[in-house]
């Protein structure tokens, strides 16, 4: 009998996440008994709003959750067309929202919703990696495309014109404020690429995730260019709401069903208590709103105190919560930088390969979404064992 050998798929071939590498070895320090300054994952430090933890307890004493429609509940998706109209002033039928397993099930279900193995789709570098390993995953071909201070760390259709000349570019995604730059299109230049890619018959992706976290620029979403644009928004940055796996997308009508119908199979619904607290986060600004003054004030302490113990050499950051440092002068391979200050400093941060595997090797990611302290302390740290 001749046997299947045993072995991973070669879908699975997929880069490790080194944010999550390096915050397991934090982990590991910390049990120790080290205290770790974490600035290496993109996690709020502020727990869940009020109001969504009220709304979960309630629905705990109530007890009756289960299944739901695999796009969400209605409260929930009628609340984000209020969303919509308020923040941005555009109108979206409520049958194309859809609540996902955090951002990172809209990912999925857009990809396979919209392509086919073997398309194309263009990504920035320095970009988010999990975007990069899902498109590999699921058959589908990345295409990264340097970006520079030339295009302000943005994608441009001049940009895309050259990726077409080595084949067709079926997608383009793009996050607006960026991970890992913080930086942000402006709604000119969003419309412009949004504007290109619908004329020339290419799915523009918008990650919107890091809206509301908004400190130099106006944020705008692709819906206000096009109505065919996917929108992938989570609840897990300005919402504080990361271990509850909720996000939810804006499809193109004729995406939604065929996103249904995957969303179905891969996970039946979002989990019905997440969902529930999700709809109450999104009348939560007044306190969500002191968290990210917080993340402005670290941004403004960082922003002056690293130049002066040698990160010189900073991208924009208009958004999110991370600074993009050349780390370059320090070490050759920001790996081995990230490593060394982990174990040596305690400041645990990410390694720029995980975001651009030409030239991040130059470069460290830092997040100051935790606490004022901690980046003070932080920066001591850095001060001291710099020399």
């Amino acid at each position: 009998m001749t046997g299947h050998r045993l072995f991973p798929s070669k879908r699975s071939d997929v880069a490790p996440f080194l944010a999550m590498d390096v915050l397991a070895r934090a982990a590991e320090l910390e049990k120790q008994g080290r205290r770790i300054i974490h600035m290496e994952v993109g996690q709020p430090a502020a727990p869940a709003p009020k109001a969504a933890r009220a709304a979960a307890a309630a629905a705990l004493v109530d007890g009756k959750l289960g299944y739901t429609e695999a796009r969400g509940i209605s409260a929930l998706r009628h609340r984000l067309v209020t969303h919509y109209h308020d923040t941005y002033g555009v109108r979206v039928p409520e049958n194309r929202v859809m609540a996902t397993t955090g951002s990172s099930a809209g990912f999925n279900l857009a990809f396979l919703a919209a392509f086919d193995p073997g398309d194309r789709i263009v990504l920035t570098a320095p970009g988010y990696p999990a975007y990069r390993n899902i498109i590999k995953a699921l058959g589908l071909v990345p295409v990264e495309v340097e970006v520079s201070a030339e295009t302000r760390w943005s994608l441009t259709p001049e940009l895309i014109r050259k990726a077409e000349k080595e084949g067709p570019v079926a997608g383009v995604l793009v996050a607006s404020p960026a991970n890992p730059t913080g930086t942000m299109m402006t709604p000119e230049a969003l419309a412009e690429l949004v504007t290109f890619c619908e004329s020339n018959g290419i799915w523009f992706i918008s990650d919107e995730i890091y809206h509301g976290l908004v400190f130099s620029g106006t944020q705008a979403t692709a819906l206000s260019t096009s109505h065919n644009a996917i929108i992938i928004n989570s609840f897990s940055k300005y919402y504080c709401m990361t271990g509850w796996r909720i996000g939810w997308m804006v499809l193109p009508e004729c995406l939604v069903r065929p996103a249904e119908r995957i969303a179905q199979s891969l996970y039946i619904s979002p989990p019905e208590i997440s969902q529930i607290a999700a709809a109450a986060a999104l009348d939560a600004h007044e306190e969500l709103d002191l968290v990210r003054a917080g993340y402005a004030e670290n941004r403004a302490f960082l922003l002056e105190a690293l130049p002066q113990i040698g990160f010189d050499d900073l991208l924009p950051v208009d958004g999110a919560f991370y600074i993009y440092a050349n780390t370059s002068r320090f070490a050759p391979v920001s790996l081995d930088f990230t490593q060394r200050m982990l174990e040596e400093a305690g400041v645990a941060a990410t390694p720029g390969a995980d975001f651009d595997p030409v030239h991040g090797a130059e470069y460290t990611r830092f997040s100051f979404a935790g606490s004022l302290a901690d980046m003070q302390e932080a920066v001591e740290r850095l001060k001291a064992w710099l020399g």
